[in-house]
């Protein structure tokens, strides 16, 4: 039996401090053929044998495409306000570019969107969830300058068709994923494994980014945007000099490559320095792109990293060790709800954004469902509390944190992880489609009420 956990009421937060639920398309929409939809990057990578842990796909997922009405009254149950999704860009445009967005596609959104209002959540959109269309990638993908130019149009379009009732645009979800999971360790589409490549990629994603903050201000000059980074405290496997300064190294290219930049500092002079001829090719006036001013910074907060020094380890000399200490969730990722409130008030002190969001946070845990049909996760449950208990002592030292997003509201498609996973706070039966709140979700519920559920 886990120890009592007490959280702070839900009041003791600022009466302003949004709190919500996260999802992305590919991983809950299903309806790949439906609606005019072109392939994704995701559709094709599936595909390949071994790929996927299970075999699976993202078809049907959650068949959110169908089912996006009852996923938005289990949201609005759960006494959240805010609710951030993703748009699938082969919906929008099946061929990745076109002077017609696929009119399909955009009624979805326009209906989601207005689900989400009807209910009382505020919408929360991110426009790259990592399924870029299928047909861009086989015109280079993210390696090819001219998919800035693509995203940028999207953005564009989406800024045009929902920027009366979004307010709120995440341009790309953990950019360094998509460089490094899906181009150098080829774990996750498009399956490259190329380490310049993906160095090059990470600054297009980048560059893409500033063009889209652009696109949107000007076709919604009302909107709140930024960018969603996956960040991690970094920790050294010893007091060794070695791994100290491994530690630094490591930090570089999972940060700061990404925060310096945006942060209007340039890219990491000692990441450049070691990077060499792997470095990307920057083209005049680049970095001023990329240092476009937001409104907001997302974080998406899971774990620490513990790093040695390691002569053989890529063009940074480092290696991530595991953690031998403490719980794990089924991931084998450390819980550490501490390393949240380190990882908050180092990114306030060194880059000072406008405002903090934590865009995800959330576990998995291997569920039991019990006889009466109930989850009792309770260790999910635990993971929850410590963690809002982490966000509200980021706020007494004085981080600018604005809401705090769970990951996930639903059950899905976790990824090169198929559906042997799951995050949410709603279990999902994925041969019926059934849907049931696990005891996390009414933790959390009863949270929201400012109840203290636990004792």
């Amino acid at each position: 039996m886990l120890s009592p956990v007490r959280p702070p009421f839900s009041r003791e937060f600022p009466a302003d401090f949004l709190w919500g639920c996260a999802t992305s398309s590919y991983q809950i929409e299903g309806g790949t053929a439906d609606g005019g939809r072109g392939e994704s990057i995701w559709d094709r990578f599936c595909r390949q044998p071994g790929a996927i842990r299970d075999g699976s796909s993202g078809e049907p997922a959650c068949d959110h495409y169908h089912r996006w009405e009852e996923d938005l009254d289990l949201a609005a149950a759960l006494g959240v306000r805010a609710y951030r999704f993703s748009i699938a860009w082969p919906r929008i445009f099946p061929n990745g570019i076109g002077s017609r967005p696929n009119p399909e596609g955009l009624a979805f959104y326009s209906r989601l969107v207005d689900g989400m209002l009807k209910r009382g959540l505020q919408p929360w959109a991110t426009l790259y969830h990592w399924d870029l269309p299928q047909a861009l990638q086989e015109r280079g993908g993210w390696l090819n300058r001219s998919t800035i130019g693509a995203f940028s149009d999207f953005a564009r379009v989406m800024g045009d068709q929902l920027g009366d009732r979004v307010q709120h645009w995440i341009t790309h979800n953990e950019p360094w994923c998509t460089a490094m999971l899906g181009h150098h360790l080829g774990v996750h589409a498009p399956g490259l494994r190329d380490f310049r490549a993906a160095m090059q990629v990470s600054h297009h994603l980048l560059v893409s980014h500033g063009e889209a903050v652009r696109a949107l201000r000007s076709a919604a000059p009302s909107a709140k945007v930024g960018i969603t980074l996956s960040l991690h405290p970094i920790r050294p496997a010893s007091n060794r000099p070695a791994d100290l300064a491994a530690a630094v190294r490591h930090d570089g290219l999972r940060n700061r490559w990404f925060l310096d930049p945006l942060f209007g500092k340039g890219y990491p002079d000692d990441v450049l320095s070691a990077l060499g001829e792997e470095a990307p090719r920057i083209v005049d006036g680049d970095l001023c792109r990329i240092a476009s001013p937001c409104d907001f910074l997302g974080v998406n907060y899971y774990f620490p990293e513990t790093v040695a020094d390691a002569p053989e380890g890529g063009a940074l000399r480092t290696q991530v060790i595991e953690s031998g200490d403490g719980p794990h969730t089924a991931m084998g990722w450390p819980v550490d709800a501490q390393g949240m409130v380190e990882l908050l008030e180092r990114v306030q002190r060194d880059y000072a954004p406008p405002a903090l969001y934590l865009t995800e946070n959330g576990a998995c845990y291997e569920d039991v469902m019990g006889q009466d049909g109930r989850v009792t996760d309770l260790q999910r449950q635990r993971f929850l509390a410590d963690h809002i208990a982490a966000a509200h002592q980021a706020l007494r030292v004085g981080v600018p944190l604005k809401g705090y997003f769970v990951w996930s509201l639903l059950d899905n498609f976790e990824w090169a992880e198929g559906y042997g996973k799951r995050f949410g706070l709603v279990h999902v039966d994925y041969a019926t489609q059934q849907r049931r709140l696990k005891a996390s979700g009414e933790w959390l519920r009863s949270f929201l009420r400012t109840e203290r559920v636990m004792s």
